[in-house]
């Protein structure tokens, strides 16, 4: 305790704390001193008792994507923007979107057992009782009924196929059963069909959601043994957006694919089903007994199988055709109309979506509605977007940004993100250029608990609980860290496809459970166990809202590219420790394994096996990367630009840092996938979700395709080469007289 106390203590006076008069990036002296009291001003506008009536009427019924009370939800968002004094406008598409006629899965061998596939309804929860819900299923499974043995694939990452492969058992043929976590949904099926499956199960583990966590709802907030996670299993590391049109607007007269041709289908049929459901068919695998680490928390012992637990999965849809509906709220600048900084969460849901994603709708609500209260409008154009088809591919956001892909790219400054939210600390994600901006907007917001700054906050847990290679990093540079962004929320298609500057900004770590894609997300279990009081979705609207006023307000766009240059060498000095690693690792193994010494070493009883000799790995030539970051660290030197400078050379720098970002992309894209054309940042194929860095390269290193890998440098660096040209020209405008 003493010790927590001497860390808030050295905390509260540290030059970073909050309520300093520190400077704010892009404005002179007076102006950041008026840009204080207009955020003061702003922050008087926000109130705990609107997001909760926003909340309480949106998520009164479940709004998924085509549904009644959807359409409800998006007129009143419509008719609350416009109130404000936004022009504001329903941009809406027709897209694919299945919804599920038959899902039947039973056991057949040893014994019978039919799966319920059904939520019960819990007391206290008026909501869970609603009749018009959507069934347990994952959208963009394809139809079909197999029947198979079961083989258990723990998480079913490539590294769980790998390994299941050296214990002598093979998918060919057989139904997967897999549990959440680890990587995208979608990947779990894809992976399976790769590996022979021909159909999949998926549920989510007590161990990772459930009661080895916390008390299970409605006692506590984790998922019940009857939860089940929805969701999406298209292929969003092939694109997002309408599974038909990829790459171009589903509007009227459009183009579109057979179903069949769609490259991001799922492979094989698919369906989510609570553990309650999963535990009789695990406890019916026999074979060998399941890695230490593939054990979850069921109260039986995990086997791989195959069999003799033999079942029959059935699965059928209605391929329909559904109107997503966007709604966008402009608000004109006061100086620079054709500058444009965005904000967007989406409004559909998984049923009544109160976590997710209503708690981020309502803090954009409040952002909005205390923007327009100001006294001074902002100077660039600011543009709120409630997108809407987000849960099964990011379909509303994408089509819009496909459809205004020529403005957004000559306009849009910065695209910034939420979608819902949690108690505890403040995370953000995105364009390293942005690091050094959103620590000073974090360092300038209060968290209710504590006092401390936001910043201050995360801080503390860092250098308290974080890693070794946190803390290291926090003590080397004072700042806090940037994560690079993926995919799986809407600044997908303007970061990855368009090359527009974008973060994502989230609050958790605090949350007591989790009710993610169930029944359950509803606003009894929001208001108990995320945010009661909606205290941090105050705190959410207050940090993105100083992000929007200070990027549309700053007289020098707070663009640092010195700030990317420093990531970029982070992400290639990681890259070539994998190469390295990955090549002593071969070089041991194969040596191993020729010498039998592998084999020697496990256990002759049992069917675990050493893994195959693999190919050499070259050494890799980075240098034009490491010449092209040189480069880009000389330009920036450079660069002499203040907020202080005339209007007419201001709006030339601006022009030329807030198009920046899409010279990193490429027009053929990345090798396999030409709709991601960011060339430092994308989805993995292999986590969905989570980030790859320097894509190209990485990946044909982890793939082993080492062929790929010199293209790849070389594309990386020239996408670096036309940056430092850029910062280059940047320095001579400010030097111009």
């Amino acid at each position: 305790m003493l010790k927590r106390t001497a860390l808030v203590l050295a905390l509260a006076f540290a030059p970073h704390a909050l309520g300093d008069e520190s400077p704010i990036k892009g404005f002179t002296e007076a102006g950041a001193e008026a840009q204080r009291l207009l955020e003061a001003e702003f922050d008087s506008y926000i109130h705990a008792e609107d997001l909760q009536g926003w909340m309480r009427e949106l998520a009164a019924e479940p709004h998924h994507a085509g549904s009644e009370h959807g359409r409800r939800n998006v007129e009143t968002m419509r008719r609350l923007f416009a109130e404000w004094g936004y022009e504001t406008n329903v941009a809406s598409y027709d897209v694919l979107l299945p919804t599920p006629n038959t899902r039947r899965l039973e056991m057949l061998e040893p014994h019978a057992f039919v799966a319920s596939l059904t939520e019960r309804s819990v007391d206290g929860d008026e909501s869970s009782e609603s009749t018009d819900l959507l069934p347990p299923y994952n959208s963009f499974s394809p139809d079909g009924d197999v029947t198979a043995e079961l083989v258990y694939v723990n998480y079913g990452t490539r590294e769980d196929h790998e390994l299941l492969a050296r214990h002598g058992v093979s998918l060919k043929g057989k139904i997967a059963i897999v549990r959440y976590g680890r990587i995208f949904r979608g990947l779990k099926p894809k992976m399976a069909a790769e590996y022979g499956a021909i159909g999949c199960i998926m549920y989510s583990d007590p161990a990772d959601d459930g009661y080895v966590r916390g008390e299970v709802y409605p006692v506590g907030g984790y998922k019940n043994d009857s939860g089940v996670q929805r969701g999406s299993v298209m292929d969003l590391a092939q694109h997002t957006g309408d599974l038909l049109t990829p790459g171009w607007a589903s509007v009227a007269g459009a183009e579109r694919l057979a179903r069949d041709e769609a490259p991001a289908m799922a492979p094989i049929p698919t369906l989510p089903i609570s553990y309650a459901d999963a535990q009789p068919l695990l406890d019916a695998i026999e074979g060998e007994v399941a890695p230490a680490e593939w054990r979850g928390g069921l109260p039986i012992t995990y086997r791989i199988g195959p069999g003799p637990a033999k079942v029959r999965l059935t699965v059928r849809f209605d391929w329909n055709t559904v109107t997503a509906s966007n709604v966008v709220a402009r608000l004109d600048g006061a100086v620079w109309p054709d500058q444009w900084v965005m904000r967007g969460n989406h409004h559909d849901g998984w049923n009544h979506g109160a976590a997710d994603p209503l708690s981020g709708i309502v803090a954009l609500l409040a952002e909005a509605q205390a923007i327009a209260k100001l006294d001074r409008r902002p100077a660039r154009t600011v543009l709120f977007a409630a997108w809407d088809s987000e849960e099964h591919g990011l379909m509303g956001s994408t089509e819009w940004a496909e459809e205004n892909a020529e403005a957004l790219r000559e306009k849009l400054v910065l695209y910034s993100n939420t979608d819902g939210m949690s108690r505890g600390f403040v995370r953000v994600g995105g364009s390293p250029s942005l690091a050094g901006f959103f620590n000073e907007v974090q360092r300038d917001v209060q968290d209710p608990q504590t006092g401390l700054s936001v910043a201050d906050r995360v801080r503390a847990r860092i250098l308290a609980t974080g890693d070794e290679a946190a803390r290291k990093e926090l003590d080397k540079s004072g700042r806090l860290p940037m994560g690079a962004l993926g995919s799986g929320s809407d600044y997908t298609p303007f970061l990855q496809h368009l090359g527009i500057a974008s973060a994502n900004l989230s609050i958790g770590g605090e949350g007591r459970g989790s009710s993610y894609h169930t029944r359950y997300d509803t606003i009894e279990h929001y208001e108990r166990f995320v945010d009661p009081g909606y205290t941090y979705g105050v705190v959410l609207a207050q940090v993105a809202g100083r992000t929007t006023l200070r990027m549309a307000n700053a007289r020098l766009l707070p663009f640092d590219f010195g700030e990317f240059a420093t990531a970029v060498k982070s992400y290639l000095a990681d890259l070539e420790q994998l190469a390295d690693g990955k090549r002593q690792q071969t070089e041991r193994n194969n040596r191993l394994i020729a010498s039998g010494q592998f084999a020697a070493a496990l256990d002759p009883t049992r069917a675990l096996g050493p893994p195959p000799q693999r190919a050499p790995v070259p050494h890799f030539n980075f240098a034009p990367i490491h010449n092209a970051l040189a480069a880009l660290d000389t330009a920036v030197a450079e660069q002499s630009a203040t907020p202080s400078m005339d209007d007419a050379t201001l709006e030339r720098i601006n022009q030329a840092l807030h198009t920046a970002e899409r010279l990193l992309t490429r027009e053929e894209g990345l090798p396999g996938r030409p709709w991601y054309r960011h060339q430092i940042y994308a989805p993995g194929r292999d986590t969905g979700y989570g980030a790859k860095t320097l894509p190209w390269v990485r990946e044909a290193i982890e793939h082993r395709r080492y062929e790929d890998v010199p293209a790849g440098v070389e594309a990386i660096a020239a996408r670096i080469d036309a940056l430092a040209e850029r910062m280059r020209q940047v320095a001579e405008l400010a030097k111009a007289p």
